[in-house]
């Protein structure tokens, strides 16, 4: 005798641990204000040959996403529209695979927009796109990690310095 039996596949279960490996349109930067705000004064820029990386750290709204990208391959750096969309597919897919590195470490009143740019006159194999884009990765969660950790330091120092002020004043009644 034969039963039915219902098999879920693997890919149908969800883990909450497990990193989603998607790129929404969510996540794309689009309004030209964004665009502008993030090559304005005050962004920070690092490069990893062929990929340069500019992002400016936001106060979360409360709405949206943490972390927006823009991705930008020019014409002046790859001729043909099929090397720079093959460019574009390769730094989409760098950073869909490796953007958990980023969103794991933004703390919940932070957002960060970040700008992808192609810097090489050719293309370039994807494995060293991703090997790249991994090293950006890296260190722009480094930089918000330091200056997340460097902001509750100088609030511990802030109140200790508030809590001798007032242990001096009392004593002085």
């Amino acid at each position: 005798m034969v039963r039915n039996r219902i098999t879920i596949h693997p890919a149908h279960i969800q883990c909450q641990s497990m990193p989603r490996f998607t790129f929404r349109k969510a996540e794309h930067i689009c309004l030209k204000s964004e665009i502008e705000n993030l090559f304005s004064a005050g962004s920070t820029s690092m490069s990893a040959f062929p990929l340069r990386a500019t992002y400016r750290k936001l106060t979360y709204a409360g709405q949206g996403l943490h972390v927006k990208v823009l991705l930008s391959v020019s014409k002046r750096h790859l001729h043909h529209a099929v090397d720079r969309n093959r460019a574009k597919r390769q730094i989409r897919e760098a950073y869909r695979l490796q953007k958990h590195l980023l969103t794991e470490a933004i703390p919940a009143d932070m957002a960060i927009n970040v700008a992808f740019i192609w810097l090489a006159d050719h293309p370039m194999s994807s494995k060293l796109v991703s090997a790249r884009m991994n090293q950006i990765l890296q260190r722009i969660r480094q930089n918000v990690v330091a200056e997340v950790e460097q902001t509750s330091i100088s609030q511990t120092n802030v109140s200790a310095t508030a809590d001798t002020v007032t242990d001096s004043l009392s004593s002085l009644c």
